[in-house]
């Protein structure tokens, strides 16, 4: 299974700047005390943390976020990404690999095949697994029982989930894009884990080209951090950090070669645009448009999606 399955609390991360409990984990203040209170009440009455979905646009920390419930559960966390499940005997080996109290998380998940979804259902509310036997005469139907165990799903697609999966989930969340001072908070402490002081107007400077998102944020510090090393400098401050956004292709607001390109193609056209045509204008696939480039144009509202297509914004020609 290890080719199928990673246990997150066995690998040996260096420099892994993710906070592993809540006191640590900036933002999502609602998810984080509604989870809290739910953790607390299954660890006095000793009872299974109710299956948990998370949603919305890639990099906000659906990942650390289902680590951290592990954490504060004191249980085992195993990584699964919808991708890697094709058929209903995937599911079956991972579901049988599991030991009591474990979290199973699924990336992806809205990824699972049809056939291979419909194997979890008992298992997330019965936590059996019902398999198939076909002999010369008949299929045979046997229950397997399972540890009894908490699946976290995660998701950029939450309407591509079928209701029957849906609908398994005893808490649904939706992961909200960060704001500035988060963002900013989230930098500078990932700072003394990377050993790399920071300015605070520097680390406000690279919250507001991140997007509202953690990931693009931690990337862009680790990536600034190699610039101050080969200056030999022992500080980001905001002309390091401007000469190093300048030198990545980075502009004001986080935009990039890409995002400007999209706002071209929809410019020059002066009209409605199809996905699919923006697609091949840009030579990118449909599902990085609509998951890693749109969320944040429609969030800065330079682009609008009506039933038609795409176009944009007075702001979007501004940004051009």
């Amino acid at each position: 299974m290890s080719d199928i399955i990673e246990n997150l609390n066995k690998k040996n991360i260096s420099e892994d700047i993710r906070p592993i409990l809540f006191e640590k984990y900036i933002g999502q203040k609602d998810i984080k005390k509604n989870l809290e209170i739910a953790i607390s009440g299954v660890k006095k009455r000793g009872h299974q943390l109710d299956h948990i979905l998370f949603y919305g646009p890639p990099g906000l920390g659906k990942t650390t976020i289902s680590k951290i419930v592990a954490n504060e559960l004191n249980v085992n966390i195993k990584v699964v990404t919808g991708t890697s499940i094709e058929k209903a005997g995937d599911i079956a080996k991972i579901l049988m690999n599991l030991e009591e109290g474990d979290v199973l998380f699924i990336d992806e998940i809205h990824r699972i095949p049809k056939i291979a979804e419909e194997a979890i259902y008992s298992a997330m509310e019965d936590f059996q697994l019902h398999l198939n036997i076909e002999n010369e005469e008949a299929i045979t139907t046997i229950k397997i029982d399972l540890p009894k165990f908490t699946l976290i799903g995660a998701t950029t697609r939450a309407g591509m989930l079928t209701k029957p999966m849906r609908d398994r989930f005893g808490m649904v969340f939706r992961l909200k894009y960060y704001n500035i001072e988060e963002l900013s908070t989230i930098i500078i402490n990932a700072s003394k884990t990377l050993k790399i002081k920071i300015t605070k107007d520097a680390s406000k400077g690279m919250a507001e080209r991140s997007r509202y998102t953690p990931r693009i944020a931690l990337k862009f510090l680790k990536r600034i951090r190699d610039f101050a090393d080969y200056h030999k400098k022992d500080k980001i401050d905001i002309k390091l950090m401007e000469d190093s956004f300048k030198a990545l292709g980075v502009f004001e607001d986080g935009l990039d070669e890409i995002d400007l390109n999209y706002l071209k193609i929809l410019n020059n056209s002066n009209k409605v645009l199809a996905l699919k045509t923006i697609s091949s204008k840009l030579n990118e696939t449909i599902e990085t448009i609509e998951d890693s480039i749109e969320p944040y144009l429609i969030e800065k509202n330079l682009i609008e999606k009506t039933a038609r297509g795409r176009q944009i914004t007075d702001l979007g020609k501004k940004s051009i």
